[in-house]
This record gives C-alpha cells, structure tokens and sequence, in this order.
C-alpha cells in the first residue's frame, strides 16, 4: 500500500494498566514537561537577556536547551493526549514526523555536545587562541553544523522508510522511531540498513573528535592547577551528560535493531524514556547550575519571583 499518498493508522504499545493509572501516568509526564520548559526557556532568555553570558560557551548551552525542548515536544504532546483520550493510535506521516522530531534532537544533542568539547578544547589548551577561533561567525557555522546534519539524516532516514509498502500495523514502543517503522514491511530493509550504517560512521567521527578532545584537555591539566579548575567546573558535567546519553541511545538503537522481547517491557520502557526525560531535563541543570555565572543569575531571578510573590 502506498504509505505517501494515502496515510496509514498504526497502533502504539498501551503503558501497563493505563486504564486504571492513566491520570497518575498523565500527571506525573505533565508535571515532567512543563519542568523540562520552565527550566529550559528560563535558561535560554537568562542567557539572551544577560550580555556577559554573549559568550561561545554559554551561546552552546542555549542551543542545547532549546534542542531539549524542540525533542520533548515531539513526545509529551501526543503521549498526553493518547492518556486521555485512551487510543494509541498514530497515522503514518505523523508517526515519520515523531521520528524526525525525537531522532533528529537526540542526534543534535550528540553534535552539540561534539561542539562543545571543541570549545572546551579551545579555552582550556589554547586560551590565547580562542577569541580568534571561535568567533560569532565560527560559532554560527558550528550551530548550523549542528542542526543541519541531523535533520537532513533524520529526515532521508524518513522518506526511505515510508516509501516502503507496509505489512504490519503495530509499534512495539510508546513512540514512534525510524527503525520500527522500518520493520514494519515485508520488503527488503538493505537500503535502510546501508544509509543507517552511514549515520553511525558520522556520528562514530563525533565521538572521536570528543575522545581526543577530551585525552588532550586531561594532558593539560595535569600541568597547571588553574586548567584542573576549569575542568572540573566545565568538563566534568559535559563528560558525564555524554556517557549517560551514549549509553542510552546506543541500547535504544541496538534494541530496536536486534532485541528480543526475552527483556522486559518495563525496562524497555524505562531505557526509552530516559532518552525523552533526562536529557532535557537534566542537561540545563547539570550545565547551568554548574556554571557560576549563570547560577547566580537564577538565584536573582528566584529571589525576585519570592519578592513578587510577597507583595
């Protein structure tokens, strides 16, 4: 059947016991979303309204956090309304279009935070240098990088699976992601599986421009305690973000490739939505809490809501 002109209805997984739970799961991914937007859009406008903060790094970290909000928005809306109105039920074309929203955000993050070890590199190794490096016009090719990659991966990745005839009408997920439409049809995946190859060479680059990042800037600060310092403040939360957001999408992606159903669904469940939960949730936190500048300008800001809310 032709997946293109004519949309296809496909069923999600049902969340176990949903009918009798479906307002404590409802409330709970409620309470997470609109967490994951307050603190992201506060990030994001302290540094915009801040001039001090007009800084590389901190120009980074607003683009992580709006790329948080950018893929939490390709899940909770539709994983809200299913709650509610009980009908896990998704057309063809938006279920491409969650994939393209989650994926291509989750790939974005592994980018950003690729450039963000180049410029941690930069101010730690070569401090002298990194005006003339990373000027506005660098860090905007650096975003576009950024953003561009993924999207035109995610996006072919897309159309290559829905011009696939399908024969099967069922998502073993609570979204919807390219490999399991994928495995959707009958018809020979080569091609997926060739330009899904592709996609991990790229991204495997990443990850060594981030090792050997990282290899250099732990050389350097055996040197000097003041390198130590600025590791330990700025490099040591990336390090960590990093491995926890690897290890999730690497099983994400091995699961949905190769998995049995011998795992149990919980924890299946659990892995997928960690990828949806602590990224943007825990990135703004890790960072920017992390980063004095930007911490005491939270603090003003709470101290001024307490005023507003005593008066």
């Amino acid at each position: 059947m032709d997946n293109m002109s004519s949309p296809l209805r496909l069923t999600l997984m049902v969340p176990k016991q949903s009918e009798t739970y479906w307002h404590l799961y409802f409330t709970c991914f409620l309470f997470i979303y609109l967490l994951i937007l307050s603190i992201n859009i506060r990030l994001v406008m302290v540094i915009i309204m801040q001039k001090a903060l007009h800084e590389p790094m901190y120009i980074f970290l607003c683009h992580l956090s709006v790329n948080g909000v950018y893929g939490a928005s390709g899940f909770y809306p539709k994983f809200l309304s299913d709650l509610i109105l009980d009908s896990y039920v998704i057309s063809s074309h938006m279920c491409a279009l969650q994939s393209i929203v989650i994926y291509s955000s989750l790939l974005c993050e592994f980018t950003i935070l690729t450039v963000m070890s180049y410029d941690r590199y930069v101010a730690i190794c070569k401090p002298l240098d990194y005006h003339s490096k990373l000027t506005k016009i660098t860090c905007v090719k650096l975003i576009l990088f950024s953003w561009i990659v993924p999207n035109c991966f995610c996006v072919t990745a897309a159309l290559l699976s829905n011009l696939r005839p399908f024969c099967k009408y069922h998502i073993d997920k609570l979204y919807c992601d390219n490999w399991s439409i994928v495995k959707l049809s009958c018809a020979s995946s080569f091609i997926n599986n060739v330009f899904g190859y592709i996609i991990y060479v790229v991204f495997l680059c990443c990850a060594i421009i981030i090792f050997l990042s990282y290899a250099k800037l732990i050389t350097a600060c055996k040197a000097s305690l003041e390198n130590r310092r600025k590791f330990w403040q700025t490099c040591l939360p990336h390090m960590l973000s990093l491995l926890n957001f690897t290890f999730a999408l690497l099983f994400d992606v091995m699961y949905s490739r190769y998995g049995s159903n011998d795992i149990p669904e919980g924890l299946r469940n659990f892995l997928a939505l960690e990828l949806v939960i602590v990224p943007p949730l825990f990135n703004p936190l890790i960072y920017g809490l992390n980063i004095r500048a930007v911490r005491r300008v939270f603090a003003s800001c709470m101290n001024v809501s307490k005023q507003l809310i005593k008066t």
